[in-house]
C-alpha cells in the first residue's frame, strides 16, 4: 500500500518558530493569509490534509504558573481553526483539513452541526479529530475543578461519537425533494428523532441541516493507552500515533490490530498517521546542521512548561532522584497522560530505572523539541527512512508531518523536495484520485 501525507500545524508559530529563519516575513500570526498561503502550498505537493490540533488554555501545570508559557510561547497562542478552514477552503480544491475538538467539553450536538456545515463549505473535505482532553488548565475553563477520570474521559467520547454518528444519519439524502412544481422541500420519513438518552448526554435529534459531502466527516483519534486504544477501534478512521519510537508503534500498531478484530472491524482499512518532523537540506551536512539547532531555542523552563502541559504533571516537582515506575504512578493519579513522554522512556531504559532530574530534562529536552522524531537528511535519505518505517509499522496509513524549524520554509521543503521523491519512487499514490478527503485519504 501507498502512504498518505499531512502537515500538523498546530504549531506554526509557538516554541520560538515564529522568529527563527525561513518563517514568515510580513505576516504575524494570526493572520488568516499566512494559512490560505500554506493551504495553496500543500495542495501544490499533493498533501492530503492539514491538521490542527488543539489546546483551550495557556500551560500553567510547570510551578502552577503560565509565566513561563506566556515568556516563550510555548503552546500559545492559539485560535479555533474552524473559521480559518473555511477561507483556505476558498482557495483550493482537494487538499483535505482536520479539526479538533474535546469530547470532554464540548456538547455532540453542537460538533455534529458544525462539522456538518464545515464539510458543505469544503466540500467534502473535513475531517475530525476528538480527543478526551488531559489537561487540567482546560478542564477549568469549561467549569471543572479536576479532569474526569481518565477512563470516565474515553467512556464519554465513545457516547459522544455514537450521538454524533446518530445525528450524521438522522436525515437521509432522499429526504431533500426540493420539487418546485410541487412546493414540497422535505420528505417526513426521511427525517428521524434520535431520541438518544445515555450516561453523558441526552439528545433528542434529528439534525437540523442538509446531510454533507461525506455524510460523516473522516474521524481521527490518538489515544495510544490501552483505554484509548480501545475506544479508536469503535469509531476512529484514521489513527494519529506517536511517531519516532519504533518499539512504540510497532506496539501500538499491533494493540490496535488486535482492538479492531474485537470491534468486528478490519485491520488493514485503520492506518496510523504517525507524527513526524522533518529537516531537508541540499546536502546530508546541511540538513545535520539544522537539525542540531533545533536544540538552540528551547530554554530549560520552556522545556518544563512543554512536558508539564502535554503530560497533566507538574515535574518542577521531581525530586532528585528517582525511579521512572514511581513518576508514572503520579502521572496516573493526576488523570495525566499516561502514555507520553514518561512512557517512552520507560520503554527505552523500564520502569524500575532510577534517573536523576538532570537526566530526564536532557531527555526531555530532546522529546520537546522533537529531536528524536526528527529525519534530517537530503530528500532521497529522509524517503528512504519513511519507507523503511512505514513498511515497519504495517504500511497502513502514513505520515502528519510538522514543521520543527519554521513556517513557511521547512514545509515548502517538503512539498519541493520530499513528496516528488516519494511520489517517484510510488510511494506516494497520485495526488487527490477522489473528489472527497475520505476518499482520498483512507483509499
Amino acid at each position: 500500500m501507498t502512504m498518505h501525507l499531512a502537515f500538523d500545524l498546530s504549531f506554526t508559530h509557538t516554541e520560538g518558530k515564529w522568529a527563527s529563519p525561513g518563517s514568515w516575513e510580513g505576516r504575524t500570526y494570526p493572520d488568516v493569509r499566512m494559512f490560505q498561503e500554506l493551504a495553496v502550498l500543500a495542495e501544490r505537493g499533493g498533501i492530503d490534509m492539514l491538521f490542527f490540533g488543539d489546546g483551550t488554555s495557556i500551560p500553567d501545570t510547570w510551578q502552577g504558573s503560565l509565566d513561563a508559557a506566556v515568556k516563550w510561547g510555548i503552546q500559545w497562542p492559539r485560535q479555533d481553526m474552524s473559521p480559518y478552514i473555511a477561507a483556505m477552503a476558498q482557495v483550493t480544491s482537494h487538499v483535505g483539513f482536520g479539526l479538533t475538538y474535546s469530547s470532554t467539553f464540548m456538547h455532540p450536538y453542537y460538533v455534529a452541526r458544525l462539522l456538518n456545515s464545515l464539510d458543505h463549505v469544503t466540500g467534502g473535505r473535513i475531517a475530525f479529530n476528538v480527543v478526551g482532553s488531559t489537561r487540567v488548565s482546560d478542564a477549568r475553563n469549561y467549569g471543572f475543578d479536576m479532569l474526569p477520570p481518565h477512563g470516565e474521559r474515553y467512556d464519554r467520547m465513545e457516547e459522544f461519537m455514537a450521538v454524533c454518528a446518530a445525528l450524521w444519519d438522522s436525515v437521509d439524502p432522499s429526504a431533500i425533494v426540493a420539487d418546485r412544481s410541487t412546493g414540497v422541500f422535505g420528505d417526513p420519513a426521511g427525517v428521524h428523532r434520535i431520541d438518544h438518552r445515555g450516561a453523558h448526554f441526552a439528545v433528542q435529534g434529528p439534525l437540523n441541516s442538509v446531510p454533507s459531502p461525506q455524510g460523516h466527516p473522516v474521524v481521527v483519534q490518538a489515544g495510544s493507552s490501552p483505554r484509548g486504544i480501545a475506544a479508536s477501534a469503535q469509531f476512529a478512521d484514521i489513527i494519529f500515533g506517536i511517531g519516532g519510537h519504533l518499539t512504540s508503534q510497532q506496539r501500538h500498531r499491533t494493540a490496535l490490530d488486535a482492538a479492531l478484530a474485537a470491534a468486528r472491524r478490519d485491520p488493514a482499512r485503520v492506518g496510523i498517521l504517525w507524527a513526524v518532523q522533518v529537516i531537508l537540506g541540499r546536502t546530508a551536512d546541511e540538513a545535520a546542521a539544522r537539525k542540531e539547532a533545533m536544540l538552540d531555542v528551547w530554554s530549560h523552563e520552556a522545556v518544563g512548561a512543554y512536558l508539564s502541559y502535554n503530560s497533566g504533571f507538574d515535574f518542577s516537582t521531581l525530586a532528585r532522584s528517582f525511579t521512572l515506575s514511581d513518576v508514572a504512578e503520579q502521572i496516573r493519579l493526576a488523570e495525566g497522560t499516561q502514555a507520553g513522554f514518561v512512557q517512552l522512556v520507560i520503554d527505552e531504559v523500564g520502569e524500575d530505572a532510577r534517573m536523576s532530574r538532570d537526566e530526564f530534562f536532557e531527555r526531555g529536552w530532546r522529546y520537546a523539541t522533537g529531536y528524536d522524531q526528527t529525519y534530517a537528511g537530503t530528500a532521497a535519505s529522509v524517503a528512504d527512512a519513511l519507507e523503511e518505517n512505514f513498511e515497519a509499522t504495517g504500511s497502513r496509513g502514513g505520515f502528519m508531518i510538522a514543521n520543527p524549524l519554521s513556517t513557511p520554509s521547512s514545509l515548502a521543503d517538503v512539498v519541493e523536495l520530499l513528496a516528488p521523491e516519494l511520489r517517484r519512487r510510488g510511494a506516494v499514490g497520485p495526488a487527490y484520485p477522489g473528489g472527497t478527503l475520505r476518499e482520498n485519504l483512507l483509499a
